[in-house]
């Protein structure tokens, strides 16, 4: 039933309720307050998307019991043991809180709790410095100093400004300014007679958003020999408000570390792409690899930064440029540079492999424990890792405690909940790339979905991502949740989406069929599981001003002053993580929306297609299969509708109907993968090299080349697709029908 059918049928059966007058006085609006609280409750209780009512009475109570567990107090402590010291992939700390999560969760009830090793192509500095010799001299501090009123910043064990799998040299050459380092600055540079072969480029980090290795390998195909990245305050400083120790925005001396993995063309462990890196595993030749960097990157705050930008010379970077001002937040002249300032870059690394560790929980499920639903948080932080990823981190750990709790009472989910701890995620998407491919036949034929959490908590705005598939439950489970702010998630959600659109000069009205995001991008955990596997995805997390990412500010006082003082937030995302891993878990019927999925669909190819010479490429072909998809979708629909109805469904119809519903994902698969990039493999969700979201990668990819015979033969590979899908969602309404035809 649609939340605009559900919310009519309410005020309208409440409007009978109350046809007696009431009398205006505090007693008696205190019990028609409890009356109606009381028929929203039994309301809720019948009518949950993929439960039959007597199944949604029980899952109600389930879900009312599990959310009275997490508290903030607790995730407050929990949170303080993640980021207590420095906890970098393959380091002796994020080991060692791997054996301490392995530890809670045995504790805690979980079962079948392992640590799987992994030895990967890591990296570690050993030593960077990078100086001006002209026209002054300038040695860069690489380091970040303590504010006031935060001890943790004190700690000796903080590295210094470093790169992940940056390559390892020395070079003195000429500096120049590359805005933002992507292919259309180096056009402008060109423009202006400026060549990057041979020099150090300078460039900022994005906003919006561009993943660092993307820069790297432009400034890698450019020719230069080294890339600095720094942090402008106009994006993420003094410009936006108050910095910190007042303020949660990046002071003069944060420096967002990060990796400039080439991941977004095969991610996980360099050497075995593809495949597990498990102890003994087979690899490549690490010339053969093709996500490993061949060039030098170091990442800088602006105290650093400033320096070389003020004695730059050349042309004056533009104020508008495609739509960019080249010019920064800091209070000089920005120029393009390339003769007069002169640098000397030294990197030496240690890339080598290590071993990375991958924490597996689980509570098996009591009627269907080889249907798995599979959540996960990666633990490896670039230094305390306070949003990124700890207050993640802390969010799974109250989550754990209540399953384990519920369980422990005897209340076990029907399928089997699998709970991971990634490691190396910020290396390249590593650890949970290489369990994903160890186990990649077995979650094909056993995963419902996969429910990631990356940042619990930088703020109060909720932002939730999904195949178009699982939307509409994820906008239904959102209505069960109080919002610290008082109202429902729901509500909260909406209107923070409101504002953000608003903001943006985004025209589109936000309604329940767009409010979540279904267009799902790269650069966290999820990736494997849908553009490898082809499972089902769910990305959470709560947002707000935050300008100390991947930096040594991003820390416990950080997150008590500025990101969830309370850690009412973080208590919020343990109730909605483990609120929809219990309805996939529990519900009869998986809650899958095929309509609204072939509708996302539609809206992705007529987009690729507006306003654009298509060379006579003709998707009549392609839509037609997607109105058949929609329409067997939507009797899909209706034929669950009706037997949810029923008081029970019959064990072997439902599991004919579950495994057809999780069919459907792997079926966007081609074997063959995207065209150049054949490790993802997804038809429908891929990603660009700046990890922004990519639809029907592709298709897309080849009419953005004008390559028209690639084009054609993707547009065909996925009309096939939609026929399968087509069949097997009529195959499934088919079952339906016959059951109910027997049953009457």
């Amino acid at each position: 039933m649609r939340h605009d059918c559900i919310y009519a049928s309410l005020c309208s059966s409440a409007s009978s309720v109350f046809t007696v007058p009431l009398r205006i006085q505090k007693k008696t609006l205190i019990l028609s307050s409890l009356v109606l609280s009381s028929f929203i409750q039994l309301h809720a209780q019948t009518s949950i998307l993929g439960f039959t009512p007597t199944s949604a009475a029980h899952e109600s109570s389930i879900e009312e019991k599990f959310k009275s567990i997490p508290t903030p107090d607790e995730e407050r402590r929990q949170h303080k043991i993640f980021t207590a010291e420095p906890h970098v992939a393959g380091s002796v700390r994020n080991n060692e809180l791997a054996r301490y999560i392995a530890d809670q969760w045995r504790n805690e009830g979980l079962e079948d709790v392992i640590i799987r090793r992994y030895d990967v192509y890591g990296s570690n500095p050993k030593f960077t410095s990078l100086e001006m010799i002209a026209p002054i001299h300038y040695r860069a501090l690489l380091r970040e100093l303590p504010v006031p009123g935060d001890p943790d910043l004190k700690n000796k064990a903080i590295s210094s400004a470093w790169s992940g799998m940056s390559a390892s040299g020395e070079v003195t050459a000429p500096l120049v300014y590359a805005h933002s380092g992507n292919p259309e600055d180096y056009d402008l540079l060109r423009k202006q007679g400026i060549d990057v072969k041979g020099k150090v480029v300078l460039v900022r980090y994005s906003n919006p958003y561009s993943y660092r290795g993307f820069k790297a390998l432009t400034a890698q195909r450019e020719g230069a020999a080294a890339i600095l990245i720094y942090s402008d305050p106009a994006e993420d400083g003094y410009q936006k408000g108050k910095v910190v120790p007042n303020g949660p925005w990046g002071p003069e001396y944060h420096i967002q570390r990060g990796s400039i993995t080439y991941d977004f063309l095969v991610p996980g462990d360099p050497l075995t792409p593809g495949w597990a890196s498990v102890p003994g595993a087979k690899r490549i030749p690490i010339e053969e690899a093709v996500s490993i960097p061949k060039i030098m990157a170091l990442p800088l705050s602006w105290h650093d930064a400033k320096p070389l930008l003020a004695h730059m010379d050349g042309p004056i970077a533009p104020t508008d440029w495609q739509g960019q001002d080249w010019q920064g937040g800091l209070p000089i002249k920005y120029h393009l540079g390339g003769d007069r300032v002169r640098v000397h870059v030294k990197i030496d690394m240690d890339n080598s492999t290590q071993p990375y560790y991958v924490v597996e929980g689980r509570i098996r499920g009591s009627e269907l424990p080889d249907e798995w639903v599979v959540l996960g948080n990666h633990r490896d932080a670039w230094v305390f890792g306070g949003v990124d990823p700890s207050s993640g981190t802390a969010s799974m750990m109250e989550l754990t405690r209540a399953l384990g709790k519920l369980a422990r009472t005897g209340m076990r989910p029907r399928r089997t909940i699998v709970v991971c701890s990634w490691d190396g995620e910020e290396m390249g998407l590593t650890g949970s790339t290489e369990w994903g491919e160890q186990f990649a036949d077995e979650l094909r034929k056993k995963a419902v979905a996969y429910l990631n959490v990356d940042e619990a908590t930088s703020g109060p705005d909720f932002h939730g991502q999904a195949v178009a598939s699982l939307a509409p439950m994820l906008v239904e489970a959102a209505h069960t949740l109080q919002d610290p702010g008082g109202k429902s998630l729901y509500e909260a959600w909406k209107e923070s989406s409101v504002r953000e659109r608003a903001e943006s000069k985004q025209p589109e009205e936000v309604t329940d069929l767009n409010l979540a995001d279904t267009r799902i991008g790269s650069g966290s955990d999820h990736t494997v599981f849908l553009n490898f596997i082809g499972m089902p995805v769910l990305n959470l997390g709560f947002e707000g001003p935050y300008g100390v990412y991947h930096s040594a500010y991003d820390d416990f006082f950080w997150m008590n002053h500025f990101g969830d003082p309370g850690y009412r937030y973080h208590t919020l995302m343990s109730q909605l993580w483990g609120v929809l891993a219990l309805r996939l878990a529990n519900a009869d019927l998986l809650p899958f929306d095929f309509a609204v999925y072939a509708a996302n669909i539609r809206e992705f190819v007529v987009e690729l297609s507006k306003g654009k010479n298509m060379n006579g490429l003709d998707f009549k072909p392609l839509l037609a299969a997607i109105d058949q998809f929609e329409s067997a979708g939507k009797n899909l629909n209706e034929s669950t509708s009706r037997a949810l109805a029923e008081t029970s469904i019959r064990p072997n119809l439902a599991s004919t109907i579950n495994h057809g519903t999780m069919e459907v994902e792997r079926n966007w698969l081609n074997p063959e993968g995207i065209p150049g990039r054949p490790w993802f493999k997804h038809m429908l969700y891929g990603a660009r090299f700046t990890y922004a979201h990519l639809e029907l990668p592709g298709l897309t990819e080849a009419v953005e080349k004008q390559d028209w015979l690639t084009a054609q033969q993707q547009a065909e590979i996925l009309r096939q697709a939609l026929d399968n899908n087509t069949r097997l969602l009529n195959e499934m309404n088919s079952d339906l029908a016959d059951s109910k035809a027997q049953i009457q």
